[in-house]
């Protein structure tokens, strides 16, 4: 007969064993349940990210080309494929059944391997004569899929990403949502081209020939449908996704309407000011440029209404910045305090900036947050902290660099050049849209004027503020855009070769990549680094570069002055053997090198002795200390208890 002892214990069996059934039917019933205990987050998808991939209107198919079995022996490209595939799985489970996954190895000669390079898909050598792996991620929209697989996939809308690079993991989140997107809305976005600078062409002057174009406008037509916006427009057409507004000049204040109520309506613009453009300068007789009166744009009505503030009479100087350039007969190359070469530490951690080298300006203002304003601004492009604001009178017609030199004086500030303004902003015109003015000598002919005006134009209803977010990006200078600043251009045979030089180009066309996506995109963070320094060896590591740097400079000095001292020697007994002065200080030459490397080897060895204490200190602590320190407390914990039961039973 079973005891009540036995019987308690099989009820507890069966009860756990039920416990454990209904908690594994609800974790596969609740998949979108997750719990993520990493600093950055790594693990957890933006807002910005679950709006897209659930308000799909068309379901998309992802398919991940991994070479899974090739990369069997690569543990880091393992770990990092592992990574991708869980983030493309929490984008499926967010989607609540808008996008699907397949993940292909396209192993070789397989059909797999040719479905890869047709979507154009990457072969990666992962070492020299060595494996060849694809790594790439296709979205297509799985509505236009072609009916018999014999078909070409050319008729299906689909998008590649043809490298996932590890080194741009903090950013897959954007890229994959981004890719999307595309799919999503497959036609090209519409720029809105409003400037009246000779961007898009125009004649010379001086020989009355026409120029071409600038190279920024044929990269942006590679990727968008460009059209030219009338200076004078009154409303801004909604086809237009972006506004390219560069350096607004005495714009009519219908036209500032038309642009303030673009921008309430969603409308994503760009907008380049500048306090001297260079690119208005024209040549004088004797090849000197002559400044206009006034090269200076602004549209501070707009500016403030988006919380943003700039001052057109003033140009920032930058000593550490300054470019090299060459002005009239000079011998070398000057420095010039205001054309910067702006490198990587002045960007800011943006998909807009990532990947970019070197972005030069000329005469650039100066952006900040307007106080009070409700916006945010995000800078994307700064100065360095030896820099300064100087009048912009200084850089008119600017013939002499060494100019600027006198007057600087370094301010210890960081300057915004380009910034990305977002948020809900409120209009520039809160009574409405401004009254056309007519000039009539008659009342009867300004009636009859204003009637065609009301005929002609019809506005939209005003708004007075932005419906939802609103993105811009504003850089303080136009002649960013010049083709002297980033790029090189051969004539071949009639074609215009481009060869830039700096990161120009591609700042603008990653501006309007990111302006023409979704409004969620913007929203979308970076995610962390997925690797974990061990910052303790680091700080050794840097602590002992430190001590080699300075045995590595003593050893340099001592190599110079010795062989200053041969030389002197030799040229003091040409054509005879080395004296015995000589033959001592070759002989001390050679001592000291190797009393040097013996040092050096000696905080090599010291450097590893370090590390590898600091390994087996952490080895310890993890292998052994923590199992010890759990079993005392078990033991501890055993001992109160009992001590409990035999005082209770006592």
């Amino acid at each position: 007969m079973m005891n009540s002892k036995t019987l308690f214990s099989a009820t507890g069996l069966v009860l756990t064993g039920l416990f454990l059934i209904v908690s594994v039917a609800m974790i596969s019933l609740i998949p979108r349940l997750r719990i993520d205990l990493t600093e950055d987050n790594l693990f957890t998808l933006a807002d910005g990210t679950r709006n897209i991939v659930s308000n799909l209107e068309t379901p998309v198919e992802l398919l991940f080309f991994y070479s899974e079995e090739a990369t069997a022996d690569v543990p880091q490209l393992r770990s990092y494929g592992i990574r991708v595939q869980e983030l493309l799985r929490e984008m499926v489970i967010a989607s609540a059944g808008k996008l699907s996954l397949r993940v292909i190895d396209p192993v070789p000669f397989s059909e797999e391997e040719d479905e890869a390079v047709e979507y154009g898909v990457q072969r990666v050598p992962l070492s020299q004569g060595g494996d060849q792996v694809f790594f790439g991620l296709v979205a297509l929209d799985t509505t236009t899929l072609p009916e018999e697989e014999a078909e070409s996939v050319a008729a299906t809308n689909f998008k590649t990403i043809g490298l996932i690079r590890p080194d741009q993991e903090e950013f897959l989140e954007y890229e994959f949502s981004k890719l999307i997107t595309q799919v999503a809305n497959p036609e090209p976005p519409v720029v809105g081209f409003l400037s009246k600078l000779p961007i898009d062409g125009g004649v010379n002057t001086q020989t009355m020939t026409p120029t071409s174009p600038w190279m920024i406008m044929d990269s942006m037509r590679q990727l968008f449908e460009v059209r030219r916006v009338n200076p004078d427009v009154q409303v801004i057409d909604d086809e237009i996704n972006i506004l390219l507004l560069v350096h607004p000049q005495d714009l009519s204040p219908q036209t500032l309407y038309a642009v303030d109520q673009f921008v309430l309506r969603g409308g994503k613009a760009m907008v380049f000011v500048d306090p001297n453009a260079d690119s208005q300068s024209q040549p004088g007789q004797d090849g000197v440029p002559v400044a206009l009166p006034n090269q200076a744009s602004e549209v501070t009505a707009l500016f403030d209404a988006w919380g943003v503030e700039y001052d057109p009479a003033r140009v920032v100087a930058d000593r550490e910045l300054a470019l090299m350039v060459n002005v009239g007969d000079a011998t070398r190359p000057m420095q010039h305090y205001g054309m910067l070469g702006v490198q990587r530490q002045g960007f800011a951690n943006d998909i807009i900036t990532n990947d970019l080298q070197v972005l030069n300006f000329s005469s650039v203002g100066a952006l900040s947050k307007a106080q009070g304003a409700t916006t945010t601004f995000d800078p994307l492009v700064q100065s360095s902290a030896e820099s300064m604001l100087m009048e912009g009178d200084f850089f008119k017609a600017l013939t002499d660099p060494t100019i600027l030199l006198d007057e600087f004086e370094a301010s210890g500030t960081r300057f915004t050049i380009a910034a990305r303004v977002s948020g809900n902003m409120r209009t520039a015109f809160p009574d409405g849209a401004p009254v056309v003015e007519v000039e009539s000598e008659a009342e009867e002919d300004l009636s009859i004027a204003s009637e065609e005006v009301e005929q002609a134009v019809e506005l939209p209803a005003h708004l007075s503020e932005s419906q939802g977010t609103v993105n811009l990006i504003v850089v303080a200078d136009t002649d960013f855009l010049r083709d002297r600043l980033w790029v090189q251009i051969q004539n071949f045979l009639g074609q215009r070769l481009p060869q830039a030089f700096a990161s120009n180009g591609d700042f603008l066309m990653n501006s309007l990549d990111s302006l023409a996506g979704n409004a969620e995109l913007v929203t979308i963070r970076s995610r962390g680094r997925f690797a974990r320094p061990f910052l303790a060896v680091l700080d050794l590591q840097r602590d002992a570069d430190d001590r080699l740097r300075e045995e590595e400079t003593e050893l340099l000095a001592n190599l110079r002055q010795t062989e200053q001292q041969i030389t002197a020697l030799n040229a003091s007994r040409e054509g005879s053997g080395p004296s015995p002065e000589q033959q001592a200080e070759i002989d001390r030459f050679y001592a000291q090198q190797l009393e040097t490397r013996r040092r050096l080897r000696e905080v090599q060895l010291t450097l590893n002795r370090e590390i590898e204490s600091l390994g087996s200190t952490l080895k310890f602590i993890n292998t052994a200390l923590v199992p010890i320190l759990l079993i005392i407390f078990v033991l501890i914990m055993g001992y109160v208890r009992n001590r409990r039961r035999s005082a209770a039973q006592a």
